[in-house]
């Protein structure tokens, strides 16, 4: 297997503005966001290759701290730390998407 190569990818905003009033994921908890997802992934001792890191900026900063999850490109908004487990329990390991997180066309 290819180390480098993940069956899923949780990319995490970590974005911090300064100079502006507009929101930021990294204000509201990127990083520690970024820790919770590696650690509920780690606990699962899952057979997946998972990667979850911080990512720049993904462009939807007024919904609140985003997660991006690849292959499948579903974004999650507003993500609290009490939402990490529902995501990985739900997302990860049984494939279902955390609909109330969900980024939709009409928000």
């Amino acid at each position: 297997m290819n180390p480098l190569v993940f069956d899923i990818h949780v990319f995490v905003c970590t974005n911090q503005r300064s100079g502006t009033e507009k929101k930021s994921c990294g204000e509201q908890h990127g990083l520690d966001l970024t820790a919770a997802f590696k650690k509920a992934i780690k606990d699962k001792k899952l057979t997946k290759s998972i990667r979850a890191q911080r990512a720049g900026c993904l462009g939807i900063c007024d919904f609140g701290p985003t997660v991006a999850l690849y292959p499948e490109g579903v974004f999650y908004v507003n993500v609290q730390l009490s939402d990490v487990e529902e995501i990985v329990q739900s997302h990860i390991v049984e494939g279902k998407i955390v609909e109330r997180l969900l980024l939709k066309k009409d928000r």
